[in-house]
């Protein structure tokens, strides 16, 4: 079905190009981006594979974060499994597997969090987004860690004439969204913007309980003439048994944006931000499958056992509950950009602050006294600050150079103390402390970048970094006792980053662009790699303060070649070489683990796209990503050598359209992803089961309707075709969402 569905709408795109015959005398200008160099360059002329998604191609598109809009990008997987709800998404680049892995900036500012590397999307309102730009490659010469497989910068908008704007969005799942902004630029200096927006569901079924059956032959009679377990396989294959689920998944988020911006000369500029962004996800009732004799419901039974290494027999109420937490991240940034003589200056202050960053879970599932209700749990708190600072110098030297140069530095700590609950679905009823840690870690760099006119069509680009850190202060204490605490030891390290890139454009007329580069990466430990030991009742998962760094070798070669007017197309071909993969290790007593360096990767791949544009009334595009991945070395599972990395699939396609048309405007977009893996031994082959990472193709739409010259509406649909997949949990099905928005 999603291939004859894929196929479909290929065809009906490729036929809306064929018969495209009149010549339009307006089209798009160059795109400019500044992530790929740090400077102004165009898009076509960058030194990487790069892409750019405006402010028209957001509003086109039902967006619930900002992930959501560069998912349809060649060498992009973006993973949202849970749709709103997902606390775990994020922007894969070029098979690089992780958000860790992939740096994202807010206006130039690292997003990536302090404790794990990953970034909070929900509470960015995309409606403040001028433009992203994804740039794919190993960056690390300009940007130092998390830019392995490459750089995705969120820009955001400031006005240049008084504007307000609300919005009302309602839509399946009890979704309700509000947002509401006001913005002006004054005597053509200084420039306002606040916003503020607010998105909440009601949310579906999207975990469920499972066992193993007793000796793989039912739910038994013995235990309470227990019946009504719906029969299932694991992803690996075993037979299981669905007991229910835990019930809908709610979520909320908000964020808070304000922006201070004055034009001290038109070339010079102070600026602030604050963004606040937060968001609290739980499960309401749970609805269970299973029924006694009698025929009422009930939510567990019987003892627990172990048959061949599996749990099975006996549930406990307790299991049918599950964890709820929040996040808030409060970001200010304080930035200058100028000129002096020849010199081009930018320099920012930040800082990134969780102060809210927990989520608890009951207690184990095999105790009378915790129930899906409540009762006994534990409370997880990682509270963790980060601080920036970056300043970067352009300018020409002589004729056919441009020299970048600058430095930045980062300073992160994290506190973080796990408790004991008497109710597990009360954060406050804390009584004893299980485990305290924390840490610090400060990162010290250097950059610069040549960017060198050989000859008129050859332009070369010579980047080098080095970067420095130093983890310290680190702690550890399991008891909570007075006098239990061990100080964990220091460490410091250094990485070199060197990048060379050539780009060529052989013709006069531009229309034909080729690329190659050539360069080093690599990721330093997170603060949950050093310090986030974790501690579960028989079972201890213990950091490592002594960890290196990943690294990764990576080229490519590539290019674009406009084919007509409007019409242009981009292939690349990559490969990157990584080692010293961080993964946590389970001992040999099943009891727990380490993490340590353990792996070596190759990922190759090659990026295919095809873009028409019709003047600035349609635009139509396909684009597809091929990737292998092969794990070469793992110390922790040999099982794991000679398979695909997990999380990552081998291959991916978009294929869309943007029309906007008189008072009309909107998209309708197919997205097809490949099988993924979430074991290191590839052995989850089983589908369409939960726990499973599926292949699937989904396909979404909206229309909108500009009603008069301040109001307009839309309707989108999600997942038209109403696929079930799973990506572990069960994905969302179809979705409607109606939206009202007030210009003034």
């Amino acid at each position: 079905m999603a291939r004859h569905c894929l196929l479909l709408l290929t065809v009906a795109l490729l036929a809306g190009t064929a018969a495209w015959a009149e010549d339009k005398d307006r089209m798009q200008l160059e795109q400019i981006v500044v992530t790929a160099t740090r400077t102004e360059v165009e898009a076509s002329q960058a030194p990487a594979s790069t892409s750019v998604v405006t402010q028209e191609e957001i509003q086109n598109r039902q967006i619930v974060a900002p992930d959501e809009a560069v998912d349809t990008l060649p060498g992009v997987f973006s993973t949202r499994g849970k749709g709103i709800t997902d606390t775990q998404a994020s922007i894969n680049l070029r098979g690089m597997p992780g958000q860790e892995r992939t740096l994202v900036l807010l206006d130039g500012m690292p997003l990536n969090s302090a404790w794990d590397g990953t970034v909070q999307f929900g509470g960015l309102n995309p409606e403040d987004i001028r433009r992203m730009e994804v740039v794919r490659g190993p960056f690390s010469s300009l940007y130092g860690g998390y830019a392995m497989g490459g750089v995705v910068n969120i820009i955001t908008k400031m006005p240049e004439k008084e504007e307000v704007k609300v919005g009302l969005t309602a839509g399946s799942d009890g979704y309700f969204r509000s947002y509401a902004s006001v913005g002006n630029k004054y005597d053509n200096k200084l420039s306002i913007f606040v916003s503020t927006g607010y998105q909440i569901t009601g949310g579906y079924q999207n975990n469920f309980v499972s066992t193993y059956p007793l000796g793989y032959g039912g739910i038994p009679a013995p235990y309470g003439g227990v019946s009504g377990g719906h029969p299932s396989q694991a992803s690996t294959g075993q037979p299981t048994y669905i007991l229910g689920s835990t019930g809908d998944n709610r979520w909320w988020d908000y964020g808070i944006t304000a922006k201070v911006a004055y034009d001290v000369t038109p070339t010079s500029q102070f600026n602030f931000s604050y963004y606040r962004t937060a968001y609290q996800y739980g499960y309401g009732a749970p609805n269970s499958y299973l029924y006694n004799s009698a025929g009422a419901r009930v939510y567990g039974y019987g003892s627990p056992w172990v048959f061949g290494g599996y749990q099975g027999g006996g549930i406990y109420s307790g299991n049918f509950g599950y964890d709820y937490g929040a996040l808030a991240t409060d970001t200010y940034k304080l930035g200058y950009q100028g000129e002096i003589g020849d010199t081009k200056i930018k320099t920012f202050f930040g800082v990134a602050k969780q102060g809210t960053n927990w989520f608890s879970e009951p207690g184990s599932g095999y105790s009378m006294a915790t129930t899906w209700a409540g009762g006994p749990g534990f409370l997880y708190q990682y509270p963790n600050t980060a601080y920036f600072w970056d300043i970067q110098a352009t300018r020409p030297i002589g004729d056919r150079n441009i020299l970048t140069f600058g430095a930045d530095y980062r300073y992160e700590w994290i506190d973080s103390t796990e408790w004991n609950l008497a109710n597990w679905r009360d954060a406050y009823s804390k009584q004893s402390i299980v485990s305290q840690l924390g840490g610090t870690d400060a990162k010290y760099a250097i950059f610069a970048q040549d960017e060198i006119q050989i000859v008129k069509p050859l332009k070369a680009y010579i980047g080098v970094r080095e970067d420095w850190w130093h983890d310290y202060a680190g702690y550890l204490n399991l008891t909570g006792l007075p006098g239990g605490t061990t100080n964990l030891p220091s460490h410091s390290s250094s990485y070199f980053s060197p990048r060379g890139a050539l780009v060529y454009t052989p013709f006069e007329n531009g229309n034909t662009v080729l690329r190659g580069s050539l360069g080093q990466a690599f990721r330093p430990p997170t603060l949950m790699d050093l310090y986030g030991t974790m501690a579960w009742p028989g079972w201890t998962m213990y950091s490592n303060p002594l960890l290196k760094p990943e690294t990764s070798t990576s080229w490519e070669i590539g290019g674009e070649q406009k084919l007509w007017k409007g019409g242009v197309f981009k292939a690349t071909y990559f490969e990157n070489y990584m080692k010293d993969f961080i993964d946590w290790q389970t001992n040999a007593t099943f009891t727990g683990g380490t993490a340590v360096n353990i792996g070596r990767a190759t990922i190759k791949g090659y990026e295919l796209s095809l873009e028409q544009k019709f003047d600035k009334w349609l635009r139509l595009f396909m684009n597809y990503t091929g990737i292998d991945t092969k794990v070469t070395r793992d110390a922790a599972d040999p099982t794991a050598v000679g398979e695909h990395l997990p999380y990552m699939p081998s291959q991916f396609f978009n294929v869309g359209g943007e029309v906007s048309y008189r008072s009309f405007s909107g998209s309708l977009i197919g997205r097809y992803v490949g099988k993924q893996f979430g074991a290191s031994d590839n052995s989850d082959t089983v589908t369409h089961v939960y726990g499973s990472y599926d292949p699937y193709f989904v396909a979404d739409a909206k229309l909108s309707y500009q009603i008069c010259s301040f109001a307009s509406a839309s309707l989108s649909v999600r997942n038209i075709f109403d696929q079930t997949y799973y990506s572990y949990y069960l994905a969302p099905g179809r979705q409607w969402f109606g939206t009202v928005t007030l210009r003034f």
